[in-house]
């Protein structure tokens, strides 16, 4: 039996739970950063995407720290009834330090996934990397911007894993790449009405 098929459909539809929980806000979608990085590091190994394999480590620390935050801003939304849940867009400053986080982060897995691995698609698997690292960072902010850097990372996924041979996650992050503009311009309107 093929494993990697197997592994393949579960973590998609365990994606489509996530994206469905992240679309409406929900904190559940942080049991969910628990879950679907289990399932997916296999997969990830499997197919020489070492960066996306060792990020799955990163995405459960994340989505313990997601929780955190979102519970307390929960708990502080609801003590002063704020509909938007923290919902906000970041500043220049913010969206200056993200692309130089990104700039760093992908040099750095760039450099390393070209020396001490054999990775047939290095700069690929480190621009992901480096960018959902920073992209789950402001999701856990509840910055509305959080949702472009994940078209960014869905789009260039989506033929990177149907390069890999793994077809469901590239259908799956095909999805993700049209609901990352949906999931925008939801939580951009969320966060004009808490103005």
């Amino acid at each position: 039996m093929d494993w990697t098929l197997f592994i393949d459909i579960a973590g998609t539809v365990i994606g489509l739970i996530y994206l469905w929980l992240e679309y409406r806000a929900s904190i559940w979608l942080w049991l969910f950063s628990v879950i679907m990085p289990i399932v997916n590091a296999w997969l990830y190994f499997e197919r020489g995407l070492y960066a996306d394999f060792g990020m799955e480590t990163y995405y459960v620390l994340a989505a313990i720290y997601g929780f955190i935050i979102w519970r307390i801003k929960g708990k502080k939304a609801s003590e002063q009834a704020d509909a938007s849940q923290g919902i906000r867009h970041a500043s220049l400053a913010t969206l200056g330090k993200v692309a130089a986080a990104i700039a760093v982060f992908w040099a750095s897995i760039y450099w390393f996934l070209a020396n001490y691995t054999d990775s047939t698609v290095p700069l690929l698997d480190s621009f992901t990397t480096a960018v959902s690292i920073v992209a789950m960072w402001a999701l856990a902010q509840k910055y509305v911007e959080q949702w472009l850097l994940w078209f960014v990372v869905d789009i260039v996924c989506t033929g990177l894993y149907f390069y890999k041979g793994i077809p469901f996650h590239a259908t799956l992050y095909g999805f993700y790449t049209i609901m990352a503009i949906i999931g925008y311009r939801k939580w951009h309107r969320i966060s004009a009405h808490s103005k």
